[in-house]
């Protein structure tokens, strides 16, 4: 049980840093955060662009505007909480549950596919496309 409790430790102070640091420090205000490559090299926003300032926005409870900044991030959130909950659910309990639906190649094909289609989109300079910069 020790091995657990540390375990468990660590995670929680590890979210606890990253969440204070991205709580008091707004990402598009400080440059210590890093930058995307392909943005910075290209211009184009990626799939991920915009997602340091809506995580800051929404640890400051601003769905809105964390949701203008990136809406395949704060949707894909509590796809990702379940799943790394229920890995850190096996890991202390020495469970063998299994988020089928991350197995699954529709799924995973599916997922990406979107990913690829958010970051096209994002990049076309016409209404409504406009809406899902980042950049707004």
């Amino acid at each position: 049980m020790l091995k657990n409790g540390i375990f468990l430790s660590c995670i929680l102070l590890v979210f606890l840093g990253l969440g204070s640091i991205y709580f008091y420090f707004n990402p598009g205000d400080t440059s210590f955060f890093v930058p995307c490559p392909l943005r910075y090299v290209t211009g184009l926003e990626c799939p991920g662009c915009g997602s340091q300032r809506a995580i800051h926005q929404l640890l400051h409870g601003n769905l809105k505007s964390a949701f203008g900044l990136n809406p395949f991030l704060i949707l894909s959130i509590p796809l990702i909480g379940y799943g790394l909950g229920t890995k850190i659910y096996n890991y202390l309990f020495d469970g063998s549950h299994r988020v089928m639906l991350f197995y699954d190649k529709r799924f995973i094909y599916g997922y990406f596919g979107l990913a690829i289609l958010f970051a096209i989109a994002r990049n076309i300079n016409a209404y409504p496309f406009t809406l899902l910069s980042s950049k707004n």
